[in-house]
């Protein structure tokens, strides 16, 4: 007599902003999932649903195992929301509402800085002109200290990078070459707090680095270019040692700060001896996975996106939304490692808290099918119709032609690698 099969159904949460791409591609290949079954036998099935913003009772349960949130760093009101089903509900957050203080960049320069990574030179300085609030007025004409910008500027030295300390967007950045660019763009910074970042000049390689949960895909990119020609198609732009340790070094942000989706930008630099890697901005509450963007690598970006949102709800991963820096610090004190000795140990720490072994043997043993389901979805007609739909509304009309082409023949390149790859792991 065959034992009866038990059956577990989780609510996945997606709350929003403006994007419809992407929560179209999830949705549509979490629908396709089927049921999953885990090592002791429950099979686990999902659900998919937009999370409204109302009321709400703070000893009302929610109906959702985990949310995937894009709206709440800049929305006070979900924001509560996300605190109060960590705290009370035990849901799984990405990423965590209690560390995005440190997603306004400065917190993150200040940890890795800590931890002993080649975070450029950086200087916060106050507001240009004080906040429209009274009290503020009155404090900073009492007690902000008169300072000289061109000796703070001189002492990081030209040319350098202007930019708000809570980022969004390239919001208000700026290359300053001398002392008149100086003062023009602090001018112009008026209320936004600013940040003086030295430049990392002759730099060879900018690398995005977009990590979903244990997985991280690192991308050549040109922030110069217009957004849908920033990321390249470049799998050998790095050598395997510095492609480990952009890796590693966007990891090591995420599991310090608990952060689960989020990118990372690093500028690697050639010298006599090697290379160094400068991390310049690595807090992003709401990274970029947009297809007109990413365009390539969106598949790749759904099928992680996918793939940890259920490893997490399958396997009762605990969720740790809170900042535990001890462990890392005590490695970043010890005199006697090397920075490549720090850098390994704090990659060990990373792979413990995304649990990477356990992940990908979940993936091997209980996720195979996604490759094959996902292929499917991405050569198929639905994919096509979201991908026009897509273009079309990002795009002029007298483009639409132009960018349609462009990007289903970049995911057409996908497909075709995608099932070489597929083919060569069954041969």
């Amino acid at each position: 007599m065959s034992e009866a099969v038990t059956e577990t159904r989780h609510a996945i949460g997606l709350l929003l902003g403006t994007e419809n791409d992407w929560p179209t591609a999830f949705e549509t290949l979490v629908r396709r999932l089927g049921p999953v079954t885990d090592g002791a036998g429950t099979s686990h099935r999902y659900d998919v649903e937009r999370v409204t913003i109302e009321p709400f009772d703070l000893r009302q349960h929610p109906s959702y195992d985990l949310v995937i949130d894009r709206l709440a760093y800049w929305y006070y009101h979900p924001r509560e929301w996300l605190k109060k089903v960590a705290l009370m509900d035990g849901v799984y957050l990405m990423n965590s509402p209690f560390t995005f203080q440190a997603m306004e960049k400065h917190a993150a320069y200040c940890a890795m800085m800590r931890l002993g990574l080649k975070v450029p030179e950086t200087v916060l300085v106050p507001y240009k002109n004080p906040l429209d609030n009274a009290k503020y007025a009155f404090t900073a004409a009492r007690y902000n200290a008169p300072f000289d910008l061109d000796a703070v500027a001189e002492k990081i030295g030209y040319p350098l990078f202007m930019k708000p300390y809570d980022g969004g967007a390239w919001r208000g950045v700026s290359r300053i070459r001398d002392k008149a660019e100086l003062h023009r763009a602090y001018d112009e910074s008026g209320e936004m707090l600013m940040h003086l970042q030295a430049s990392v000049e002759g730099y060879d390689v900018f690398a995005r680095s977009l990590s979903i949960g244990a997985e991280t895909m690192v991308m050549k990119f040109d922030p110069d270019q217009p957004m849908h020609g920033r990321y390249s198609v470049n799998h050998d732009f790095l050598s395997p040692e510095v492609g480990d340790e952009v890796v590693t070094i966007g990891r090591v942000v995420n599991a310090f700060f608990r952060w689960e989706f989020n990118s990372c930008e690093t500028l690697v630099k050639s010298h006599q001896g090697g290379s160094d890697v400068h991390p310049i901005d690595y807090a992003n509450a709401c990274p970029d996975v947009a297809i007109t963007s990413l365009h390539y690598y969106f598949p790749w970006a759904m099928k992680a996106l996918v793939k940890w949102s259920v490893f997490c709800t399958a396997t009762g991963r605990p969720a740790t939304p809170h900042v535990a820096p001890g462990p890392w610090f005590d490695v970043a004190d010890r005199d006697d490692l090397s920075y490549e000795e720090r850098l390994a140990a704090y990659r060990t720490m990373a792979d413990d808290y995304f649990e990477t072994d356990r992940y990908g043997d979940f993936c091997a043993s209980r996720l195979a099918h996604v490759d094959e389901t996902a292929l499917t979805y991405f050569e198929g007609a639905d994919f096509d119709r979201l991908l026009v739909d897509t273009v079309t509304s990002t795009f002029p009309p007298h483009e639409h032609e132009q960018f349609v082409a462009h990007y289903r023949g970049l995911l057409a390149l996908w497909c075709s690698d995608e099932r070489t790859r597929l083919s060569a792991a069954t041969a």
